[in-house]
């Protein structure tokens, strides 16, 4: 039983959907601000213990603070989508300041709480590391210079300055979520429909992925565990590369044809975040494995199994 009041952004989302569905069955209450209230209410219209707000009757900090003073926990994952659109500048602007702006916010009103939420569980990524070959990254690795990882560097920076108010802060730097309903699994499976697999550029670039149920856990679990805080990676120990995680999905759907798509196809098709697709990083959760946290699927064929099985 989780008897606490979570403020949580961003609900609609593909981990936010989970994590609010996951509260309300352990007996939480669940306050939800979305730009899209109308969204959130019809999703989550069978939970009881759930309340959705509209973002725009909550633009400053003093408007928020009545929610915030009211709520044990907040879990920031607003943010436009990465790769919900080619790259444009005006894109690019978008994900950042969905991210940084929204995240100060909260901060800010954090600051002018007499009663603060105990603490703050912020969204981040793996991109944080930048570009890093086989080099095996731990949560004590150096971080990048490109475009996701100086955003998730300034996103985690603005999270962090709660701290400053006794909130304890966590940042969790999530890796590729596979889930059975949408997001990177259904990308994966699309070439799989024409009886071939197909993998990215070279396919020795690493992925760093985490099946659904335990990134969800892992959000629940830094509630829960006050001795967490700071940078924790969403990730399975057991990243692989692109070209052998295609091959395990393509052994799973016993279809032996694999295939590459060339980078210079994929930076036609979707512009600059084709990098961020061939590169990849080798990302170990060092910090969630130290503090005794247990992955449900840490290898990617029972993970696949479970996912493809339950369709």
């Amino acid at each position: 039983m989780i008897d606490r009041t979570i403020l949580i952004t961003g609900a609609t989302g593909l981990i936010g959907t989970w994590i609010v569905n996951k509260l309300c069955e352990s007996g939480a209450s669940v306050k939800i601000i979305s730009r899209n209230p109308g969204k959130a209410e019809k999703l989550f219209k069978r939970d009881y213990t759930v309340q959705e707000f509209d973002w725009s009757n909550f633009n400053d900090p003093y408007k928020l603070r009545d929610l915030v003073e009211d709520s044990d926990t907040i879990i920031n994952l607003a943010g436009s989508n990465v790769a919900g659109k080619r790259w444009s500048d005006e894109y690019k602007k978008e994900i950042y300041n969905s991210r940084i702006e929204t995240t100060k916010l909260l901060v800010d009103t954090i600051k002018v709480c007499k009663k603060r939420p105990e603490c703050l569980i912020n969204a981040s990524g793996v991109g944080i590391y930048g570009f890093r070959g086989d080099e095996k990254i731990n949560e004590e690795s150096d971080t990048g210079n490109d475009f996701l990882a100086n955003l998730c560097r300034d996103w985690e920076n603005e999270a962090n300055k709660a701290t400053q108010f006794d909130v304890r802060v966590v940042t969790v730097r999530t890796g590729i979520v596979l889930d059975k309903t949408g997001g990177a699994l259904k990308e994966f499976l699309s070439p799989f429909k024409f009886k071939f697999g197909a993998y990215q550029g070279s396919g020795n670039q690493w992925m760093s992925w985490i099946h659904i149920d335990d990134i969800v856990r892992l959000y629940i679990y830094s509630i829960e565990n006050r001795n967490l805080s700071g940078a924790v990676n969403g990730t399975s120990p057991f990243p692989l590369t692109n070209k052998d995680f295609t091959k395990t999905l393509g052994e799973i759907l016993n279809i032996k044809i694999i295939l590459p798509v060339p980078e210079f196809i994929l930076r036609i098709v979707i512009g600059e975040f084709a990098k961020n697709l061939t590169t990849g990083q080798r990302v170990y959760p060092q910090k969630a494995l130290d503090s005794g946290f247990k992955f449900g699927f840490p290898e990617l064929k029972s993970a696949l199994t479970d996912l493809l099985s339950s369709k």
